[in-house]
């Protein structure tokens, strides 16, 4: 059944369609007839198939209209008929198959080493963090925890002219190697600085203006409910234990040792945070409300956090 129907989507793309239109309204349409999840930087089909098309192609996404009518040749329509049928057929994310990502507006390269990007942190980074960092500090000295594909602290030091100090903390050497491609594709080694340790492990001495945390937080339960796609992100960086808790505690206890007087703490929970509302009732977690959507990004300062016991 798997061959039929992956040679079904070959013959399909490869000898009927002609140009980019062709291929932009049949991935569309089979996508739509499909199971796939979007999730993954897509929102519908229509997205999902912009994500595939502008990296083999090597358009940006306001140019594939403008190249509706341009025809493809047969190795283009082989290669995104490979893909758009491992898509359908085993469930792989587009970022991991094409191996580009975009987050605030970078493109980043992914593999099955990291998650893909798609924190609502974005959002705040494009305001440069205002109301959580003194715009008084002309380079300040920010954190990126569990950095994975390097996104949030390449993407933090862009938005801050590359005049910040953006350390990118993760524990994995797999990771790392996903990081550095990262900040050397980006041009950032003299903004962003790779760190190999277990969160603060390495950091003795050092204090921030910011530490921006976006930790594995995903907790049994949803673990097990996860879409398919999600199985081919690696697990270290989704599972927290039970309730998705457990790198978020130790952040919250050994954080304020690393920030400057009246610096905040922005850390990422998503659905946990009904975990960690329940685990420590009478601390206020300060969540953030987004424009463009998402939840479960809370902010609390140095002061906040030395006067609870975590």
């Amino acid at each position: 059944m798997f061959e039929l129907e992956e040679r079904e989507i070959q013959d399909e793309i490869v000898n009927e369609l002609k140009t980019i239109g062709d291929v932009m309204r049949y991935l569309v349409t089979v996508y739509d007839e499909s199971d796939i999840y979007y999730g993954h930087g897509a929102e519908n089909a229509f997205e999902e198939a912009q994500l595939l098309l502008a990296p083999v192609l090597n358009l940006e996404f306001s140019e594939i209209e403008e190249f509706y009518s341009s025809r493809l040749t047969k190795r283009e329509k082989q290669k995104i008929a490979q893909l758009a049928a491992r898509r359908i057929l085993e469930r792989i994310p587009t970022a991991y198959l094409t191996n580009v990502s975009w987050f605030c507006d970078i493109p980043f390269y992914v593999d099955q080493n990291v998650l893909i990007p798609r924190s609502p942190i974005a959002e705040l980074i494009r305001n440069r963090f205002a109301g959580y960092i003194d715009p008084e500090v002309e380079h300040p000295q920010i954190l990126d925890l569990c950095t994975g594909s390097g996104c949030i602290a390449i993407a933090t030091a862009a938005a801050f002219d590359r005049k910040a100090q953006v350390d990118a903390v993760d524990i994995s050497e797999d990771v790392m190697d996903v990081l550095y491609a990262n900040i050397e594709n980006t041009g950032m080694e003299q903004t962003v600085y790779p760190v190999m340790s277990d969160l603060f492990e390495k950091l003795e001495g050092m204090q921030y203006d910011l530490i921006v945390a976006n930790p594995p937080y995903v907790d049994a339960e949803d673990l097990n409910d996860m879409p398919e796609e999600y199985l081919h992100e690696p697990r270290m960086a989704l599972e927290a234990g039970d309730d998705g808790l457990d790198l978020v505690v130790r952040i919250l206890r050994e954080a304020p040792k690393y920030m400057k007087e009246n610096s905040y703490l922005i850390c990422e929970v998503g659905n946990s945070m009904v975990n960690l509302a329940q685990r420590y009732p009478d601390f206020k977690f300060n969540y953030i409300e987004f424009k463009n959507g998402g939840i479960g990004v809370f902010a609390v300062t140095r002061e906040e956090l030395l006067g609870y016991s975590f």
